[in-house]
């Protein structure tokens, strides 16, 4: 079967994936009122989305943004927020003593998902955008983590959940730095599953592909910080980038709303069983399974064709 058939095939099936969850078998180790949650991220799109939907089914909802001023439309919805910023390991510890002190020193779960993308051609990449990247997208992510399994050990149990990406399994083109972050977000994720084994903290990571939100906009603003495109030779692909970074709407077929990753973290907070990897949108499911059964030259292929 050709990858234009198995696309085919799968448009019936992305209509209907935003639905997908609804039944979840409730688990929760704690009561109602002690049901907290720390988010990253919030000011728009997946953060923003996950904190009201998880207000709204009852829980106990921390919402963190980097910008002060994003504040207000959460407190208005009376959403709790915070600031936190991944870059900043004095921002980190002071967001999780916040939300600490306001929980008696409980925390059921922690849903890291602040993150941007930096695109360009590794060759055309600085040490300086790297690093940027890593420590908004990884060594954030790691301290922030790391203060709050402590917590989970001493009460007995928790929930971790990671917003990686299906580039954090295939890697494509001119996404170097960004794809490079969500492999080392799965590799962590997956150590961290095999450390905790044998407690009652449980690591699921969700995979999405393209999701409605502001993520275009922000890598398109990273690439004009850091990539230099009039020496490159890459330029004529950059000003392609260029085109689709400045159009309207959504430019990836199979986009979903943020509420498809909203139910994944659902599941993950209250089945049982929680997976350890939820797919979200056709191109994730696919590049999985194509991953499973073709040789790295074939995937290498068909990635040069969709990249």
């Amino acid at each position: 079967m050709g990858l234009s058939a198995l696309k085919s095939n799968g448009q019936r099936d992305v209509a209907n994936e935003v639905n997908d969850f609804n039944e979840v078998t409730v688990a929760h180790p704690v009561s109602a009122e002690k049901r907290s949650v720390l988010i990253t991220g919030c000011s728009s799109g997946i953060g923003e989305c996950v904190a009201h939907g998880l207000h709204q089914r009852g829980y106990r909802v921390f919402a963190s943004v980097r910008n002060p001023s994003d504040r207000a439309a959460f407190e208005v919805a009376g959403i709790e927020c915070l600031v936190l910023d991944y870059c900043d390991s004095a921002s980190i510890k002071v967001a999780v003593e916040q939300v600490l002190d306001k929980t008696d020193g409980h925390l059921y779960a922690l849903f890291n998902n602040g993150a941007y993308g930096q695109p360009g051609a590794c060759e055309d990449l600085s040490r300086e955008a790297i690093r940027q990247q890593f420590e908004t997208n990884v060594f954030g992510w790691m301290e922030l983590t790391n203060l709050v399994i402590p917590v989970m050990r001493a009460q007995g149990y928790g929930r971790i959940i990671q917003n990686s990406s299906i580039l954090g399994f295939v890697a494509m083109s001119m996404r170097g730095a960004y794809n490079a972050s969500k492999f080392a977000i799965e590799g962590f994720s997956d150590t961290m599953r095999l450390e905790l084994a044998g407690t009652d903290i449980h690591v699921s990571l969700i995979e999405p592909g393209p999701i409605e939100s502001k993520f275009r906009a922000n890598a398109y603003r990273a690439f004009q910080q850091h990539i230099v495109i009039d020496n490159s030779v890459h330029r004529d692909r950059y000003k392609k980038m260029i085109e689709r970074f400045e159009a309207s709407g959504n430019v990836l077929p199979f986009t979903l709303p943020p509420e498809a990753v909203l139910k994944r973290v659902v599941h993950a907070l209250e089945s049982k069983r929680p997976k350890i990897r939820y797919p979200v949108t056709f191109p994730t499911y696919l590049f999985a399974w194509l991953k499973r059964v073709m040789s790295d030259r074939m995937m290498d292929r068909i990635l040069r064709r969709v990249g």
